[in-house]
């Protein structure tokens, strides 16, 4: 009997020790969860606790498997309770913004509680991690700017196109005033939303002009897929991609005619992250006669290729007479994330090379602890437009 009371106590001591660890010997879950920033309104869930980790919950009581997928890394099993709830959480997850979704039954689903955001080609859930650096771009008690959209007819395309323009603080109310424009770029398989939704580029902005940190300027955010349109004998072929065109003939001069600008290059700049940033600093290369200012956020033109640039032939030789082109721009800015997946630090890697071997001066910024994700890209745009304009 004493036996048996000894070695039921063991197992019990065994029990609770493995419940304080958590299951599999892993630390045991802080139960510190809090509803996400970027929930629904009046939604509990998602979820973030102090680590980083995700908790999700849904209904679907006739479900027989469904998983967490963020970020498309990995997939974690969720468990069901007797009413047919299903909940369970992520790994630690880095600070910053994230995509996810729901997988039930292998059909891939958007959280209900979570807001929506444009992001891998799709409208779908996104939450925000809290960083310990979240502060440069919070919402606070300071002069806020507007966010406007502008919808235009494009010739170029046959289609029409849309942007969102920020205007500072005090553009509605110091009527004479001209202000500097920022065109601003998405990635691939996002859209013009992404900068003001997942890139809280007004807050940032917002909150740099009212620390004196930056000058007060107009940023404008579009589309950065613009396609020619096909006719009836070319249907089979590939479509004819005309950003670069759509962005000096129609876009410059429709925002240098609807807003108080100052239209000149010395007063223009030109920033993208990824995709983005290849266009904008090849839009900017060819079109030296309208940008003194260029900024890659993880991203260059010989992406994705991290081999030895020519410069002879690299984008028809226009970085071949290096010191020439120094001469011309303000400003050549290039940043990466210190978490970056390949290609992008090879690539990006390649480039700066180049500019070194050609003579050509250029900013560099590391984000420490971050990927190819938006905190980068957050954390990039606040340090490049405080060197903007000056």
């Amino acid at each position: 009997m004493k036996k048996y009371f000894f070695l039921s106590s063991i197992l019990l001591i065994m029990l609770f020790v493995s419940l304080s660890l958590g299951y599999a010997g892993q630390p045991a879950v802080k139960e510190d969860f809090r509803p996400a920033s970027t929930n629904q309104p009046g939604r509990d869930y998602p979820m973030v606790n102090s680590e980083g980790r995700v908790r999700v919950q849904i209904k679907a009581p006739e479900a027989q498997r469904v998983q967490l997928d963020i970020s498309a890394v990995k997939y974690y099993d969720l468990v069901k309770d007797t009413g047919g709830v299903w909940i369970g959480e992520s790994a630690p997850q880095d600070e910053g913004f994230h995509y996810y979704q729901l997988w039930i039954d292998g059909a891939a689903v958007p959280d209900p509680g979570s807001m929506f955001f444009y992001g891998a080609g799709r409208w779908g859930s996104g939450i925000e991690v809290p960083a310990h650096d979240q502060d440069f771009y919070a919402l606070k008690n300071v002069p806020h700017g507007f966010l406007n959209e502008k919808l235009y007819f494009s010739q170029i395309t046959q289609s029409w196109r849309r942007c969102f323009v920020y205007t500072p603080p005090d553009y509605e109310t110091n009527s004479k005033s001209r202000y500097p424009v920022l065109y601003l770029l998405h990635g691939s398989f996002e859209d013009e939303t992404g900068w003001s939704n997942q890139g809280k580029v007004n807050l940032i902005l917002d909150n740099l002009i009212a620390n004196e940190k930056a000058v007060p300027m107009i940023i404008v955010m579009d589309n950065g897929y613009a396609f020619k349109p096909k006719n009836d004998l070319d249907q089979g072929s590939p479509p004819l991609f005309a950003f670069e065109e759509v962005m000096v003939k129609e876009i410059i001069p429709m925002i240098d005619g609807s807003f108080r600008t100052i239209a000149d290059r010395e007063h223009r700049a030109i920033a993208g992250l990824s995709m983005g940033a290849n266009q904008a600093i090849r839009i900017a290369i060819n079109n030296l006669d309208l940008f003194s200012y260029i900024a890659g956020f993880s991203g260059t033109p010989n992406y994705p290729s991290a081999d030895k640039i020519d410069r002879d032939k690299f984008m028809n030789g226009a970085f071949k007479d290096g010191k020439t082109l120094d001469r011309k721009i303000k400003l050549l800015w290039l940043s990466l994330g210190t978490k970056e997946p390949d290609p992008f630090p090879g690539s990006v890697g390649a480039f700066r090379s180049m500019l070194e071997e050609s003579g050509i001066k250029y900013g560099y910024y590391e984000s420490p602890g971050t990927a190819h994700e938006w905190l980068t890209w957050r954390r990039s745009l606040c340090q490049f437009v405080q060197l903007l304009f000056k």
